[in-house]
């Protein structure tokens, strides 16, 4: 390794400065010049318009089951219900945003119209909660009732809401693979950077989530649904100003085509040719025109050796010779080895991908058990109360800490220790360790639910604050799960990054997204089942209304047992993995697939 960085070294030094090495373009799609595009400023700008977005979609978010219920007099059964099937539509957006953009319009615009939509369903929302949902004035407040609605206005209500989902769908995916995009990663000094930007990214999205879950959170709670609603969409609104102002200093890619269809025309091609007699070396595969890039990326990827009935597609048969020489190509014949090699890519990338959705499981719970949890323990110092959701501010703290040591502390700490020029930590060692911290969490919660119960009131009849165990005891689950979520999350939208295809990034970044969305389905489900199990025979089970009556525990070392098992699997899964290799200016050789330290 130490080979390679000083000859990676000198060959900086043989490319003019002047140009990023990358393949990127300016604006008007020239080659994009370094000192004049991208870099921290363009860095920022985007890391300033994640934090107002996310400040604004939780605004909405965080409280949208109270709203339900308060104003338009929905049950909570109803309510939840609609909720996760608005969640779950948010991340479905997510990959046809990441579609669009690797397909058509490319990041840049991709983001701009998403945004767009984003700002005029948060408009629609605050506009029709002033003028017909929350009325009386000030209703909502569970003090006072608001009245009936018609159709007419629960229409717009809902409109309003799935354009917000649409708008913060398509554009979540885009806008992190966006913000990489503005750092050379085949340049010494910007590649460092790149991989900082992902954990200042994950930063500003918490600190954009800290203000709507405490001060919007506040106002909405008092019954200030149309301030809430107004502030989230001048946040959007900024956040817009300040993206489209950016535009003359960003870096593009262009967009590559439909990648369904190059991967469908590698499935088809080695189909058909499954009986075909393969040459005994890969340089005899199809490569594709000297004229035309073998692949629509920028960067060609090269031959990796697996998945060996998809060289079938690159394979000549007779027919695609007498083709070659009338001139005429059918890719869904034959296809250039490394179009195959994207397909393999993306095969090699799902089961690391699988295996991160028992971590978003555990991390789902920090919204919903976490809290109930919380609630049954002692809230209160002298006369104040804390609201136990109030108690992801330590998650939110822990993320912000652990990301200032990662990056100052242990990441250059590690470096020294292998003695290389290469980076300190690997992305999927970095996945690894969050999962263990999750272990921890999970661990750490179920012991502290062991002491609530100890200290819990067993005969009451609702069991909110019955127990003497402070609230604060939850400290250290809420801090663990905020590094794990620096480790494995950072870890995860970097990963995938740097090992999907150029024309695929958008898709990369959108499987962080649908990772937490199946991991909030696998988490109803789990507890559907284990509630079904644990309550027969008459039993309460172990999480019913009133938790002094159950065994949250068991339920938590049962997440923690359930994350151990992944662990070991995810351990297999990436010693297995082989990393995407390119071939630009200098050929890359990432370590991200490997999980040896």
């Amino acid at each position: 390794m130490a080979c390679l960085g000083l000859c990676e070294q000198s060959k900086y030094k043989e490319e003019p400065e002047g140009f990023t090495l990358d393949g990127s373009v300016d604006w008007h799609g020239r080659p994009a010049i370094r000192d004049k595009s991208g870099g921290w400023f363009a860095g920022i700008i985007i890391l300033l318009n994640q934090g107002l977005a996310t400040l604004a979609f939780f605004g909405i978010g965080v409280n949208l089951v109270l709203f339900l219920t308060r104003v338009l007099g929905q049950n909570n059964a109803d309510a939840a219900n609609n909720v996760s099937k608005w969640t779950g539509t948010v991340y479905i957006f997510s990959l046809v945003g990441a579609f669009v953009s690797d397909s058509y319009w490319g990041r840049y615009k991709t983001c701009a119209v998403f945004q767009v939509i984003f700002v005029i369903g948060l408009v629609s929302l605050s506009l029709s909660s002033y003028a017909f949902l929350i009325k009386p004035k000030d209703c909502g407040n569970e003090q006072l009732e608001c009245g009936k609605h018609s159709r007419l206005e629960m229409g717009m209500f809902y409109l309003s809401i799935y354009l917000i989902a649409l708008g913060n769908g398509g554009y979540q995916p885009n806008i992190a693979t966006f913000g990489a995009d503005q750092f050379d990663a085949e340049h010494s000094r910007e590649s460092h950077s790149k991989v900082a930007f992902f954990s200042y990214f994950y930063l500003a999205l918490n600190l954009g989530s800290l203000f709507s879950n405490t001060i919007l959170v506040y106002f909405e709670d008092e019954g200030m649904w149309a301030l809430g609603f107004w502030v989230s969409a001048g946040s959007a609104f900024t956040a817009l100003v300040l993206f489209l102002l950016g535009t003359p200093r960003y870096r593009h890619f262009k967009a590559s085509g439909n990648p369904l269809s190059r991967l469908c025309q590698v499935l088809v091609a080695a189909s058909t040719k499954c009986r075909a007699q393969m040459p005994p070396n890969e340089e005899e595969l199809y490569d594709g025109d000297a004229k035309e890039s073998s692949t629509t990326s920028n960067r060609k990827i090269l031959y990796t050796h697996g998945f060996k009935f998809l060289d079938r597609a690159a394979f000549m048969s007779s027919r695609d010779l007498d083709d070659q020489k009338r001139g005429v190509h059918n890719p869904w014949h034959l296809c250039p080895i490394s179009q195959v090699e994207e397909v393999k890519c993306v095969l090699r990338l799902l089961p690391i991908w699988l295996c991160t959705i028992i971590y978003s499981v555990v991390f789902t719970q920090m919204a919903s058990l976490f809290v109930e949890q919380g609630a049954a323990m002692k809230t209160t110092i002298s006369n104040f109360r804390i609201p136990p959701a109030s108690m992801s501010s330590f998650d939110i703290l822990s993320v912000a800490i652990f990301i200032f040591l990662y990056r100052r502390v242990l990441d250059p700490l590690v470096g020294k220790l292998k003695k290389t020029n290469s980076k300190g930590l690997t992305e999927l060692q970095r996945m690894g360790i969050g999962l263990v911290i999750a272990i921890m969490a999970m661990v750490s919660a179920g012991i502290v639910e062991c002491y609530r119960l100890k200290y819990a009131n067993q005969g009451c009849t609702h069991c909110d604050g019955t127990s003497s165990l402070s609230i604060f005891w939850q400290i250290p689950q809420y801090a663990f799960i905020g590094a794990s979520e620096v480790f494995m999350y950072v870890g995860q939208l970097e990963f995938f990054n740097a090992q999907t295809p150029d024309g695929l990034k958008s898709f990369g970044s959108a499987l962080c997204m649908t990772s937490i969305s199946l991991g909030n389905y696998v988490s109803s489900l789990l507890v559907s089942m284990v509630m079904k199990i644990s309550t027969e025979d008459h039993m309460p089970g172990w999480i019913p209304g009133n938790l002094n009556k159950g065994h949250l525990d068991r339920f938590y070392f049962l997440l923690a047992a359930l994350t151990s098992i992944d662990l070991v699997v995810y351990i297999a899964t990436a010693r297995w993995y082989k990393c995407i290799q390119l071939k630009g200016k200098y050929e890359e050789n990432d370590e991200s697939g490997s999980l040896s330290v």
